[in-house]
């Protein structure tokens, strides 16, 4: 990097601060929960003395908040774990597995405790009403289970760590519009339950779901300017994680870039964008953003999306989305002083592709090992601070103030 060395220096020093701030929030940054409330807040604060417009609106969303779970048969009893946003249970029925859509469309489990494993759980299924990508055959599974109406639906999900992460079981439901019980188990668990399948089960679940509000936080500089680069990462985690890679990174990143934008004088607009619900089954405040700012987004440039940065081992990685060349050209050049960036593939699954699907050239960033990452260490309690190298953030921050000055000129 070229910059001055106390530069950096002051920029990895808040780095280190700020990450650790954020993944000391308890006990987690979840959509609506306290913590993400807290974390919105910490973002606003530290932002406050900058020079920047800061606009923090509320919006309404789902917060979750559960107890004990059991499911037992003939004196067994066998290792569960309450669905996101489930609502609760108390069941005692016999229990239906099915394994294929053809094996659910034939069942009859209304009333019933209904098992779903092998191939019907290939991969979790996205939210009934999921705005961004809803498979045709994940709607059909729905309709199928709310149409046959059991009493309460146990998923046995086999690992999948290149859609859900390194999290082990998880749940092939998570949608909180989706108002019959779940819980989920492991794969080798889901064989044991199928095993007596026609015997009585006794299921309970505790859980509440609970109205809450969160808010994105956005901040801006020459609000006026006829055009405007939108830089964003989100701030929210899922439960159980301290979310320092995923995506505590971005953020701070985000927060650098305020810091040394502070006395940005450049033609073009600056949004920088902590954005609250990509770990959420409903994206919110994704929702909100697009519902509030879209028809501004014609006035974008260019979008930058920031998730997963930092990690210890390999480079940090940025791909282009819709990019003419003579942008795609100008964002090389302005990185070519780090050496700690390089060109990597293209990925879809981040907040960058809401710019993208309303026609915003795009560029995200990312670990050059994300598939690493996410094999490992995404959405689990290994998500800790210790993971990500603050000088990382630094250079990725001070890189793209080199761009937004560059394209401002």
């Amino acid at each position: 990097m070229t910059d001055q060395p106390s530069e950096v220096r002051e920029c990895v020093a808040a780095a280190r601060s700020y990450l650790e701030s954020l993944c000391a929030l308890a006990p987690h940054r979840r959509t609506g929960s306290p913590g993400n409330r807290a974390a919105t807040d910490f973002f606003a604060r530290s932002a406050r003395d900058w020079g920047y417009e800061i606009d923090a609106a509320p919006f309404p969303c789902l917060d979750h908040e559960t107890g004990r779970v059991s499911l037992s048969s003939g004196g067994k009893a066998f290792p569960v774990e309450i669905g996101p946003y489930s609502p609760a249970a108390e069941v005692i029925s016999p229990l239906v597995a099915v394994s294929t859509l053809a094996e659910l469309e034939k069942s009859s489990c209304r009333g019933k405790i209904l098992l779903l494993r092998g191939e019907i759980c290939a991969e979790p299924l996205m939210p009934k009403n999921f705005p961004f990508y809803n498979p045709d055959h994940h709607r059909k599974i729905y309709s199928l289970i709310e149409e046959k109406n059991p009493a309460a639906v146990v998923t046995a999900p086999p690992r999948n760590p290149e859609m859900i992460g390194a999290v082990y079981p998880f749940p092939l439901i998570e949608d909180g519009d989706f108002d019959i019980p779940s819980a989920f188990c492991s794969d080798a668990t889901g064989d044991e339950i199928a095993s007596r399948a026609g015997q009585s089960f006794c299921l309970s679940i505790e859980a509440r779901r609970i109205p809450a509000t969160a808010c994105n936080v956005i901040l801006r500089k020459n609000p006026t300017a006829a055009r405007k680069i939108v830089v964003c990462a989100h701030i929210d985690t899922r439960e159980g994680t301290p979310g320092a890679s995923d995506d505590g990174s971005g953020t701070v990143v985000l927060l650098l870039l305020a810091r040394l934008l502070r006395d940005y004088r450049g033609k073009l607009g600056i949004e920088i964008a902590a954005l609250n619900g990509e770990d959420h089954y409903s994206v919110a405040g994704q929702k909100d953003y697009l519902s509030r700012y879209g028809d501004g987004l014609k006035a974008a440039a260019l979008a930058v999306n920031i998730d997963d940065v930092g990690y210890r081992e390999g480079k940090t990685a940025y791909s282009f989305y819709e990019c003419p060349e003579a942008l795609k050209k100008q964002a090389a050049h302005a990185f070519a002083a780090f050496p700690g960036l390089m060109e990597g593939p293209p990925w879809f699954q981040g907040d960058h592709m809401i710019f993208v699907q309303s026609g915003v050239p795009s560029v995200a960033f990312t670990a050059e090992r994300m598939a690493v990452l996410m094999a490992t260490v995404t959405h689990t309690a290994r998500d800790t601070p210790e993971i990500v190298d603050p000088a990382k953030l630094a250079e990725t921050a001070l890189a793209l103030r080199r761009l937004v000055e560059l394209l401002g000129e």
